[in-house]
């Protein structure tokens, strides 16, 4: 049986023409190549900026058709025109319709995926000249359905199963990734980065082998590489552990593109596209048997929240009570500590004040404890916690170990210099993998 692999390509791999000379290189081969691709590179953001400045929408339709045409000369005279030509005169009357009203959301929402959709139009027909049977699709056209109204977190895979017309998907499909129909039928958009996301659900919905992500970077690294701290790719990560990296800080991965994989148990890929023949790559599938101490998630300046209630049981309620209003204000909370009437939150800095108000509403006078940041050890065990201790019980820093699950461990840091501290926890946990590599 001939295996179906999900390519999806970002904007980071979409930057000039020849990026699609090296899709078609990395496509090639003894398998079904389904695309999901994003907008060209910088295209979402100038959608963005004509939706708020009629200025500068005046000039849009000419500079995208050019910039569209300089990927894929010929395409407004190719068997795909009068689509080149429709997606055209949509975002035209998109931009007229938000002139007039700039909160109507499902103008702004067309006029978004219009990127998407300029963008499978240009790889199809370049694909087509390297001869692949490759043509375009709409992800909201097949029957890619969405979880909300016009913003979304998850592409409902119930609702995207029963719709989906499977017949569509034959040679070399480019589907639009990011959006998809939403339950009111119009067209809702994920959250920044969600083309990720589409390409595992749909690679969920047809039971597909394998996803790659091809982005322009060769995987997902042990340390996130803003600190400034050379670091390597992770070979492996099992699901749970990709997903808490991803909502630490790395900006690899969406935070929901891992869940769609999990059930049917499909493996990623995050590699390199000018890198492809690289081994350097992260793979994330199931959990294996051994495992090891393997990456830093790291979410500077968070705050601890502490409240107490001398009768256990009341404060018990409380909690419960605060914990939900937190996730109807969608207030995230990184970590907790209770026991016996104390507890204690971890929230990032920027929601302190809208999860102190909640504390308000309820009449507690809840102590605050700046820290320096949060981390999240990926692959931690018990073992580890312990020589951690020890590595940092002559320094400056102070841990506080807050919750362990079989994926990580979380911890807040108190002291002067976040960058040290990830430098020192970075070289421990290289020497741990060096010294298994060595063991091996």
């Amino acid at each position: 049986m001939t295996k179906r692999i999900i390519h999806k390509f970002g904007g980071s791999c979409l930057r000039e023409p020849g990026d699609i000379e090296k899709i078609a290189e990395v496509i090639r081969g003894n398998h079904q190549a389904i695309l999901v691709v994003s907008a060209l590179w910088g295209t979402t953001d100038r959608l963005y900026r004509a939706a708020k400045d009629p200025r500068y929408a005046s000039r849009l339709v000419q500079d995208l058709s050019k910039q569209h045409l300089r990927f894929a000369p010929g395409l407004d005279s190719s068997k795909n025109a009068h689509l080149f030509s429709m997606v055209l005169h949509t975002l035209k009357d998109t931009l007229s319709l938000l002139a007039q009203d700039p909160h109507d959301q499902s103008a702004l929402n067309n006029l978004l995926a219009s990127g998407e959709r300029l963008s499978a139009l240009v790889v199809a027909h370049r694909l087509q000249e390297y001869g692949f049977d490759a043509y375009p699709l709409g992800a909201e056209d097949i029957g890619i359905t969405l979880d909300g109204n016009y913003q979304a977190n998850h592409v409902d895979l119930q609702a995207s199963s029963t719709k989906l017309d499977r017949e569509t998907l034959h040679g070399t499909p480019v589907i639009t990734g990011w959006f998809g129909e939403g339950q009111n039928k119009d067209i809702a958009i994920l959250s920044r980065g969600g083309s990720d996301h589409s390409a595992t659900a749909i690679a969920n919905l047809i039971e597909a082998d394998r996803v790659i992500l091809w982005k322009d970077v060769p995987g997902i690294f042990t340390l996130n590489p803003r600190w400034g701290i050379r670091s390597e790719t992770i070979p492996y990560l099992d699901y749970l552990e990709a997903i808490e990296l991803s909502l630490m800080d790395t900006p690899v991965l969406h935070p929901s593109t891992i869940e769609p994989l999990i059930e049917p148990n499909i493996q990623l890929e995050v590699r390199h596209l000018y890198h492809s023949g690289d081994e350097q790559k992260t793979v994330v599938g199931p959990r294996l048997p051994e495992d090891q101490l393997k990456a830093v998630g790291c979410l500077p300046n968070v705050i601890s929240l502490g409240f107490s209630h001398h009768h256990v049981d009341s404060h018990q309620r409380q909690l419960v009570k605060i914990l939900g209003e937190l996730a109807q204000n969608e207030v995230h909370w990184w970590g907790l500590e209770s026991r016996l009437g104390d507890s204690r939150l971890i929230v990032s800095q920027h929601d302190m004040h809208r999860a102190a108000s909640i504390f308000d509403r309820f009449d507690i006078q809840a102590d605050h404890h700046y820290h320096l940041g949060l981390l999240s050890l990926i692959g931690c065990r018990e073992s580890d916690m312990d020589e951690i201790n020890s590595l940092f019980d002559s320094t400056e820093y102070e841990l506080t170990w807050l919750n362990q699950t079989s994926s990580a461990a979380r911890v807040a840091i108190d002291g002067e210099d976040l960058g040290e501290a990830l430098q020192m926890l970075h070289a421990f946990i290289q020497q741990r993998i060096q010294g298994k590599v060595q063991q091996i």
